[in-house]
C-alpha cells in the first residue's frame, strides 16, 4: 500500500513534487541540485591510475568510489558518464533502496551523434537540410542510449559558428539562425520522442553565445550586440525549446563580461520570464565551480549562490561541488529557501515525467538486441548519403565503371575507422564500421583493381586532447617521404585517384580549435604530385570545418566534402561517388578562402560601399570559395516564373511564395531549394540576405514541381536596436528562390501598415 502521495503514479506531477519537496531536508534538496561525473570506465585515460591526473584540467576530480558515497548519503541527484546499463542500476541502487526517501537518480551522457551506432557528425546532418532525416538519426540515438541506461543526452549544440576555427563547429549547425532552428528542433523531435522508454531528454547547449569565443578559440569571452543576440544566436535555443526540449545547458564564458553561469539576464529574463522555460538547467563541466577562476565569484560559496540564484538549477562537477554550500547560505539568511525549492521541484518533475520513481532500472538484456541493430546502420546510411555535398565536378563523376579498371585510393583517412566515426565518440566500437575504402573495393567488384596508399601523413596535434588521450603513431621523415613516393606511383599507374584529405577526428570538437585552416602536413603537396601525373583525381575532404581548397578547386577533377560520416559512412561515399544517388547536401556555412577571412558568412549587412564587397582585401577575394546552401548534383535544375500570391500585404499578414523548379536531366536527384530575403528600409539596417525557408525535395527525370513557401510575421520581423525590441516594419522586400544563398532569380514584396 502507497502512504507517501509522493509516490502515487496517479496523483499530478505537481502534488507528487510538493509532496516530497515537503520531506526533504536542506541537504537533500542541494544533493538533488548536484550532477557528479562517474568516470568508472576511463580509469587511466581521464582518471589517474596512481595518484596524479593525466590532464590538469582533471586535477582534484572526485573518483568513483566517492562519487558513490555520496550517492548513497542522498548528495547526489544525477550522475553522467556511466554508459553501461548493469553499472546505472547497481549506481541506481544506492540511490532507490538505499537512501530514506528512494529518489532516483537521471543518467546523463555525450549522445552527440549516435551511441553504438554513429550517425554522421552534427554538422554534417545540418548538411542534408532535411529536418526528417536529422530527427531519425538522433531518434536512433535516443533508443540505443536508453538501452544503456541514460535518461538524458548532452545535446544538441545549437550555438551559431561563424568562426571555422573554432572546434566545436563540428557539433553545431553552421553560420545561420533559420537553418540552425530547424536543425535544432528536429534534433529535439529525434531524442525526446513520444517521452516514452526509447526516448531520452535533450538537453540543448551552450547557452548562449559560446560559438562567438574570441578568435575562434574555445572558452574564450563572447562579445555580441544585442541586435545579433536576438536576431542570430538566441533563435535556435528559443526553435528548441518551442520543440519541447526539458533541459538547457548554460555556457562556460564570460557574455558581454557576465559568465553565462551566473548571468541572469540569460538564464531568468530570457529563458524563463521572456520564453517560458519549465524545464530545468544545468551547468556546463565545472562551470559553477569556474566562477571563481573567472573573477566572478569570491569563492566557492558565493559561486553557488551566484549561480542558483542567476536561474541555475544544477551544478555539473567532477569536483567538490559549490552547490554543498547552498544549506549554509539558507541557514545564514543568504539564500531565500524559497529560490531553492524552486531548483529541486523543477528537477524533481522532470523524474517523475520520465517514471523513474516507477521504473528507476534498465532492463539490462535490451542492449545486446538494441545497439548497432541493423535498421539502425541504415539510418546511419541514409543520413550520410543526403549529407554529401559535392563541391567540383567537371563530368569525372559519377564514376563510369565501364570506362575504368583501376583506382588508387590515397590518403590514411581513407582507411581510418576511427576517423570515419569522428568526433565525440567515447566507446569507438569499429566492428561494424565501414570506411571509404572498404566500401569502394567492394562497391567496384573484382574486375575493378582499387590498391591503396596511406601517403602523407595526417600528423598530431601540437596540445593533444585531454578528451582523446593517446598520440597517432606518426613516420620518420624518410617513411613518410618512401609512403608520399608510393602514393604518387600508385595514382600514375591507375584509370583515377581517390584522394581522401582532411582532419583527423580530434581535431575537431571541444579543445579543438585551430589558427590555420590549411590541409596540415604535406597533403597539398602530395595533391599536387599527384595531380601532376595526370591521372584524374576526385578529392574527398574529411573534416567538420572548411579548409583551404583554393589549389584543389582550381586543379583537381572533383571534390566532395564527406565530413566525418559514420558507422556507414564508407558505403555512402562509394555508392555517390558510382552514382548510385546523386549528391544533394548542402554548406551550412560559407566555405572560406583563406583563415585571414574568418569570420565570414553571407548574411552580413550591405555596407555604405556595396559595390566593393567583393574587394575588401587588395590581395583576395573577399567572398567566399563556396557560398553558404552551396552544393552541386549529378542532375540539373532550372528555377522559374518565382512570384508571391500578392504584390502587397499588410503588416501582420501572410503570403506564399512559389517557385517552379525543373529536373532537366535524365538522373533522379533531391534539390534543396532556398527561400532568401533582404529588407530594403526600416529602423535599422539589415544583412544583404537572410534564409527564410528551405525545402528538400525529390526530383523524377525531367519533372517539373512547384514549391511553395509562406512569408509571414515570423519571417519578415526582426529585432531592432534602434526600438530596443522585435519589430515588423512598414517596407519593401527583396525575395530570391535558387539553390543557394547566391540565387538571383527573384521578386519583390511590399509590406504596408
Amino acid at each position: 500500500m502507497i502512504t507517501e502521495p509522493y509516490r502515487d503514479a496517479s496523483l499530478p506531477v505537481a502534488e507528487r513534487v510538493a509532496d516530497l519537496l515537503g520531506r526533504m531536508t536542506l541537504e537533500e534538496k542541494a544533493g538533488q541540485l548536484t550532477q557528479y561525473f562517474h568516470f568508472g570506465s576511463m580509469v587511466g585515460s581521464v582518471l589517474p591510475e596512481d595518484g596524479e591526473a593525466p590532464d590538469p584540467m582533471f586535477a582534484g576530480i572526485r573518483t568513483p568510489d566517492v562519487v558513490e558515497a555520496e550517492v548513497a548519503a542522498a548528495r547526489a541527484g544525477s550522475v553522467l558518464f556511466v554508459r553501461d546499463p548493469v553499472s546505472a542500476n547497481r549506481i541506481q541502487r544506492l540511490a532507490v533502496e538505499g537512501t530514506r526517501l528512494g529518489i532516483p537518480l537521471i543518467f546523463g551522457f555525450d549522445v552527440i551523434h549516435g551511441m553504438r551506432t554513429i550517425v554522421p557528425v552534427p554538422i554534417a546532418l545540418a548538411a542534408t537540410w532535411d529536418p526528417e532525416t536529422i530527427e531519425a538519426a538522433q531518434a536512433v540515438a535516443a533508443r540505443e542510449a536508453r538501452a544503456n541506461g541514460i535518461h538524458w543526452t548532452f545535446a544538441p549544440m545549437v550555438d551559431i559558428a561563424r568562426d571555422p576555427r573554432w572546434g566545436r563547429i563540428v557539433e553545431g549547425a553552421g553560420e545561420d539562425p533559420y537553418l540552425g532552428a530547424a536543425v535544432a528542433a528536429a534534433q529535439v523531435r529525434g531524442f525526446q520522442g513520444d517521452h516514452g522508454p526509447e526516448s531520452v531528454i535533450a538537453g540543448p547547449k551552450h547557452f548562449a553565445g559560446y560559438g562567438a569565443a574570441v578568435g575562434g578559440r574555445d572558452y574564450e569571452e563572447s562579445e555580441i550586440s544585442d541586435s545579433e543576440l536576438w536576431n542570430v544566436y538566441l533563435p535556435p535555443f528559443k526553435a528548441a525549446i518551442d520543440a519541447g526540449a526539458g533541459n538547457i545547458m548554460s555556457a562556460y564564458m564570460e557574455l558581454n563580461g557576465v559568465p553565462a553561469t551566473g548571468n541572469r539576464w540569460l538564464l531568468t529574463d530570457v529563458l524563463r520570464e521572456a520564453w517560458g522555460f519549465e524545464g530545468w538547467v544545468v551547468s556546463d563541466a565545472n562551470a559553477v565551480h569556474s566562477l571563481e577562476a573567472q573573477h566572478f565569484a569570491a569563492d566557492q560559496p558565493d559561486a553557488g549562490l551566484r549561480a542558483l540564484t542567476a536561474g541555475l538549477d544544477m551544478e555539473m562537477t567532477m569536483l567538490e561541488p559549490a552547490y554543498g554550500f547552498l544549506p549554509d547560505a539558507v541557514a545564514e539568511g543568504r539564500l531565500d529557501v524559497a529560490v531553492l525549492d524552486a531548483s529541486v521541484a523543477r528537477v524533481l518533475a522532470a523524474k517523475f515525467r520520465l517514471g523513474l520513481f516507477e521504473n528507476p532500472y534498465t532492463d539490462e538484456s535490451l542492449a545486446g538486441t538494441v545497439l548497432g541493430a541493423p535498421e539502425h546502420a541504415e539510418v546511419a546510411r541514409r543520413a550520410a548519403e543526403h549529407s554529401l555535398v559535392l563541391l567540383k565536378n567537371d563530368g569525372i563523376l559519377p564514376l563510369d565503371r565501364t570506362a575504368v579498371s583501376s583506382v588508387a585510393v590515397i590518403g590514411e583517412l581513407a582507411a581510418s575507422k576511427v576517423n570515419t566515426l569522428g568526433s565525440w565518440v567515447f566507446d569507438q566500437v569499429t566492428d561494424d564500421t565501414v570506411t571509404i575504402l572498404e566500401a569502394l573495393t567492394a562497391a567496384v567488384g573484382p574486375d575493378v583493381t582499387v590498391t591503396h596508399a596511406p601517403g602523407a601523413a595526417v600528423p598530431g596535434r601540437l596540445f593533444p586532447s585531454p578528451l582523446v588521450p593517446g598520440v597517432p603513431d606518426l613516420p620518420d621523415a624518410a617513411t613518410e617521404e618512401a609512403a608520399i613516393a608510393e602514393a604518387v606511383r600508385l595514382a600514375a599507374d591507375s584509370d583515377v585517384a581517390i584522394v581522401v584529405v582532411g582532419e583527423r577526428h580530434d581535431h575537431s570538437g571541444e579543445f579543438a580549435s585551430r589558427a590555420s585552416l590549411s590541409l596540415d602536413g604535406r597533403q597539398l603537396e602530395q595533391l599536387k604530385a599527384i595531380t601532376a601525373t595526370g591521372t584524374p583525381v576526385v578529392l574527398l575532404v574529411m573534416s567538420a570545418r572548411p579548409l583551404d581548397l583554393r589549389w584543389a578547386s582550381e586543379n583537381v577533377a572533383a571534390i566532395m566534402n564527406v565530413w566525418y560520416p559514420g558507422t556507414r559512412g564508407g558505403e555512402a561515399v562509394a555508392s555517390a561517388l558510382l552514382g548510385e544517388f546523386s549528391p544533394a547536401g548542402r554548406l551550412p556555412f560559407s566555405w572560406a578562402r583563406d583563415v585571414g577571412q574568418v569570420p565570414t558568412y553571407y548574411n552580413h549587412m550591405r555596407t555604405f560601399q556595396p559595390e566593393n564587397a567583393q574587394r575588401r582585401y587588395w590581395d583576395e577575394h573577399t567572398g567566399p570559395l563556396y557560398p553558404f546552401g552551396f552544393g552541386l548534383s549529378y542532375a540539373s535544375f532550372e528555377y522559374a516564373n518565382v512570384r508571391a500570391a500578392r504584390d502587397t500585404i499588410a503588416v501582420g499578414e501572410s503570403v506564399e511564395v512559389s517557385v517552379d523548379v525543373t529536373n532537366t536531366s535524365h538522373i533522379e536527384a533531391d534539390e534543396v531549394v532556398q527561400l532568401y530575403i533582404h529588407q530594403r528600409f526600416g529602423s535599422a539596417a539589415r544583412p544583404v540576405r537572410e534564409l527564410k525557408g528551405f525545402r528538400r525535395v525529390e526530383f523524377a527525370p525531367g519533372q517539373t514541381q512547384t514549391v511553395t513557401f509562406t512569408l509571414g510575421p515570423d519571417e519578415l520581423r526582426y529585432w531592432s536596436a534602434a526600438t530596443r525590441g522585435w519589430v515588423q516594419e512598414a517596407t519593401v522586400f527583396d525575395v530570391w528562390v535558387g539553390g543557394d544563398s547566391a540565387a538571383t532569380l527573384g521578386t519583390t514584396l511590399r509590406v504596408t501598415d
